[in-house]
């Protein structure tokens, strides 16, 4: 028989883009305002693996992937996804998004995100939200899933998810240490 116990704090993180780059400064400060410090972001980086998005928010979308120092729970998620897709309409021009905020978390097993759409893979957490098991960490570092998102499998945005999650790790012990 399983005995419940409550999960470990997970680390919180996010991926922005727009084709404004002012824009996505300013919804770093807003998520930083909101979730507390950055303690990783990504360089400047080029939304480019897809033109989906192209027609609603413009072209070329640039991107910054976030963590925040501040570990979360893990059942946060929904909520926060909920606050993402508030300050996405708040900056609607025309009826289109000039942002695009997907948040998740890292922990020591896998790469979560959170989503409003449902799929085979996502599994329901609450008020229209989904969990979407994007990463998992296997033999010392993360690797794409057959649905994972082709930006999402890139051998170098893996590597930032590894950065993160070993800041994660050593929050972690830190943690422990001081328990």
């Amino acid at each position: 028989m399983s005995h419940p116990h409550e999960p470990e704090p997970v680390k919180l993180i996010a991926s922005i883009f727009s084709a404004d780059q002012s824009i996505l400064k300013e919804v770093i400060n807003d998520l930083s305002s909101i979730y507390g410090q950055i303690d990783w972001e990504s360089p400047p980086l080029f939304f480019d693996r897809t033109k989906y998005y192209a027609r609603e928010m413009g072209w070329p979308l640039h991107r910054r992937f976030l963590s925040f120092e501040k570990l979360i729970m893990p059942n946060e998620l929904a909520q926060i996804k909920l606050q993402t897709n508030d300050m996405e309409q708040k900056r609607l021009k025309d009826g289109n998004r000039l942002v695009n905020i997907d948040p998740g978390y890292v922990c020591a097993e896998r790469l979560i995100l959170a989503t409003g759409k449902n799929y085979v893979h996502r599994v329901y957490l609450e008020k229209g939200i989904y969990a979407d098991l994007t990463l998992i960490f296997k033999k010392g570092t993360f690797r794409p899933l057959e649905w994972t998102y082709k930006d999402y499998a890139d051998p170098q945005v893996i590597g930032y998810f590894n950065e993160i999650r070993k800041l994660y790790m050593e929050q972690l012990r830190e943690r422990r240490r001081l328990a």
